[in-house]
């Protein structure tokens, strides 16, 4: 398990794999300077619930990795995430079996690219 750190030191625990692709589709738009929420579901194991925090450029954030090698990335999850930050609520975290559904389900318009 990695950890996504926000801010003064708030830690989210994630598998590596799915941090490696949030950390991706989050940088391009902070790179961008583009603030977003990014929300994600709470498993039964911490509780249940959702979260959300807004990311901006001016918030530190910290990914934190177990395993010392980068995971290979799936780009239809990274354009899911990309294209679920374009809705009001936010980029969310979907895991990888979603991404897929999601893009399928979820074909480009003109607006969306």
């Amino acid at each position: 398990m990695g950890q996504f750190v926000y801010g003064a030191g708030a830690k989210y625990d994630f598998t590596d794999r799915t941090l490696a692709h949030v950390k991706v589709a989050a940088g391009l738009k902070l790179r961008r300077q583009e603030s977003f929420y990014l929300s994600w579901v709470k498993p039964a194991s911490e509780g249940s619930g959702r979260v959300t925090v807004w990311l901006s450029p001016s918030i530190p954030v910290q990914f934190q990795f177990k395993t010392p090698h980068p995971e290979d990335l799936n780009r239809v999850w990274l354009k899911a995430l990309a294209m679920t930050a374009l809705s009001d609520r936010g980029m969310v975290v979907l895991d990888e079996e979603e991404a897929a559904a999601y893009v399928r389900d979820h074909p480009p318009t003109l607006s969306t690219g």
